[in-house]
């Protein structure tokens, strides 16, 4: 296990420059995954002693118990190249299976695989998936098919929208408060929403053609903030208005925004991976600022997406230097 704490005493690997950029530092846990270079990501928190999380590599599901720092893993064995799961009420593991094309549910009760098989040969690439406010719903992207797909949980049937723009490469995804589906198309610099009862799909154009968004958050007041891998900002966007907000991240313009989570008080919290090692950075859209900047203990790599667990008030989250990692973003 690696742990930063607030003390920049514990961090002798870091550059000068990085090191006095640290800022409000929250604290961060990291455990080293027992399977080799398997690439472990999206991790859900489901309890104080379940963290699931997939092995996009060599095609796993696994749970850590982080008060043990026990895992254990099940093999998927059809080299699927998990990308991303999320764990329903029940305890059902959905997960994509991204090379082979379909959504699949496992069972931890019974260790059963039920595999959804996309509707359509073109739709191969299921990629993140998130549910809608009552579990109805799986909606998930499905980035180089050009396309968005909508699961119903009591039937299994796939619904799938066609994304106007070619190539816009649908990535991150989200569910808005007013059930409302957001979309960032990478491919693009543009946005997507949804309306989840006519399955309408209506294309928002961001300000600079260069801007390439990959994942987003949705405040309880309906604001869409997204990270611009390409140019190192952090965008607001305002549905209603139609305005868009820009603030450029602290490491500049090969930050490299990836992997974000929001917590409980609408704060988003976002991943340069431009920098050495990465950096977990935290904006208050009350301040208008960024409020918190910590290295990751291992460098990170490339941490790809990450899921905030209320109960405990963490962000959880995969790095490509195979560690599941977790950040206490509820000190103050």
């Amino acid at each position: 296990m690696i742990r930063i704490l607030a003390s920049l005493a514990l961090l002798p690997c870091l550059s000068l420059a990085l090191a006095t950029e640290t800022k409000n530092p929250v604290d961060i846990e990291e455990w080293t995954v027992p399977y080799e270079d398997s690439r472990p990501r999206d991790p859900f928190a489901v309890s104080p002693e379940a963290v699931w999380f997939v092995g996009q590599r060599t095609s796993y599901l696994a749970r850590l118990n982080p008060k043990t720092g026990e895992f254990l893993r099940h093999e998927l064995g059809d080299e699927s190249g998990p990308h991303n799961l999320i764990v329903g009420a029940d305890g059902s593991v959905w997960y994509a299976g991204n090379r082979k094309g379909y959504i699949g549910r496992y069972d931890p009760a019974s260790g059963d695989i039920k595999k959804i098989v996309m509707p359509r040969e073109d739709a191969r690439d299921p990629h993140t998936l998130v549910f809608d406010a009552n579990e109805e719903h799986i909606w998930f992207t499905l980035q180089r098919s050009n396309l968005i797909g909508r699961l119903a949980l009591a039937n299994r049937k796939v619904d799938l929208i066609e994304v106007p723009t070619r190539n816009a490469y649908p990535y991150g995804i989200k569910t808005a408060p007013d059930g409302t589906i957001w979309v960032v198309l990478f491919g693009t610099h543009k946005l997507a929403s949804i309306d989840p009862e006519t399955l309408t799909l209506t294309e928002h154009e961001l300000p600079d053609a260069d801007t390439r968004p990959r994942r987003l958050e949705v405040t309880s007041d309906r604001q869409v903030y997204y990270v611009d891998f390409s140019r190192g900002y952090l965008g607001q966007f305002d549905p209603e208005r139609g305005f868009v907000s820009e603030w450029p991240l602290p490491s500049g313009p090969t930050s490299r925004p990836y992997g974000t989570a929001m917590d409980s008080r609408d704060r988003i919290w976002l991943v340069e991976t431009g920098v050495a090692p990465n950096r977990f950075v935290g904006f208050d859209p009350e301040s208008r600022s960024f409020f918190s900047i910590t290295p990751i203990p291992s460098g990170g790599g490339v941490i790809r997406h990450m899921h905030y667990h209320a109960p405990s008030d963490t962000v959880w989250f995969g790095t490509d230097a195979n560690t599941v990692g977790r950040a206490v973003v509820g000190q103050e």
